[in-house]
């Protein structure tokens, strides 16, 4: 069967394992149903998330000019701690921050292939750490604004990693950590103002995968080098999808690529 449409990241429901959907404007893949069949992807055109137009697709599924305007790329995004509507000020668009700043933000401890710090709001638990391909994960602090959680980010990053070893994660090299015993090793080092958030519940989350074959080797799948391809789907995986001859394809990676998938 063939469907259309622009690639966006794929949405998650909890469950064991975690169901995968790839949402195309008129319809959608559940890629749980298409594990052990193959997939044809086919590279179609850019459509950029913000303005739709056909260009070539710069950072986060937009476009260059959309990549410097649009407030969902600001540099607030992936640096919390630049957040500033907690403080009246304006980045690009005073408005859209206060309803994405201003609202409970977590700090966790996830565990991918190692160990690793994040920050996320609350109403993306358990999402985010889906989406980081993590098995487990458990909450330090919970703040009412993105710009603490920032701070507290930055702080504990001095005492652990905040990056994912992607290869490993896909590969599923896990190891072995107490989640508990390393949120508990970091609280001295909560800053101040952040400190009286600090959650005591030993409460960890832990996410099972729909993988039926982890790569050996991984490959990466970039459409703009090879805009057609198939392979046998044997995994989904974090953001990725996982192909039987190791291929592994960054679906949000390649955000803003419209795309046409068949799946037999």
């Amino acid at each position: 069967m063939l469907y259309e449409g622009v690639l966006r990241k794929m949405q998650t429901e909890l469950g064991n394992p975690i169901q995968y959907f790839l949402v195309f404007e008129n319809d959608f893949i559940n890629f749980n149903q298409a594990l052990d069949k193959s997939l044809k992807i086919e590279f179609i055109k850019f459509q950029c998330l913000s303005c739709g137009k056909n260009k070539p697709i710069y950072r986060q599924g937009f476009c260059k000019s959309c990549f410097y305007e649009t407030p969902a790329a600001g540099d607030w995004i992936m640096k919390p701690e630049l957040s500033t509507a907690h403080l009246g000020k304006e980045d690009r668009d005073l408005e859209y921050e206060k309803r994405v700043q201003l609202q409970p933000h977590i700090v966790y401890l996830a565990n991918s292939s190692n160990v690793k710090v994040g920050v996320t709001r609350k109403t993306q638990v358990p999402t985010r750490w889906i989406d980081q391909g993590a098995h487990e994960a458990i909450e330090i602090v919970e703040v009412p604004n993105r710009y603490l959680a920032g701070i507290t980010e930055v702080a504990l990053k001095n005492h652990v990693g905040d990056k994912t070893n992607w290869r490993k994660m896909l590969q599923n090299e896990i190891e072995e950590l107490d989640l508990v015993e390393w949120r508990d090793k970091l609280k001295d080092h909560i800053p101040e103002e952040a400190a009286e958030y600090f959650i005591t519940a030993n409460t960890e989350t832990n996410l099972e995968f729909p993988v039926l074959q982890y790569p050996e080797k991984v490959k990466s799948l970039n459409l703009d080098k090879t805009p057609s391809f198939e392979g046998v789907l044997k995994g989904i995986k974090g953001q990725y999808l996982i192909f039987e001859d190791n291929t592994v394809f960054n679906v949000r990676g390649s955000e803003g690529y419209f795309v046409g998938i068949d799946i037999n």
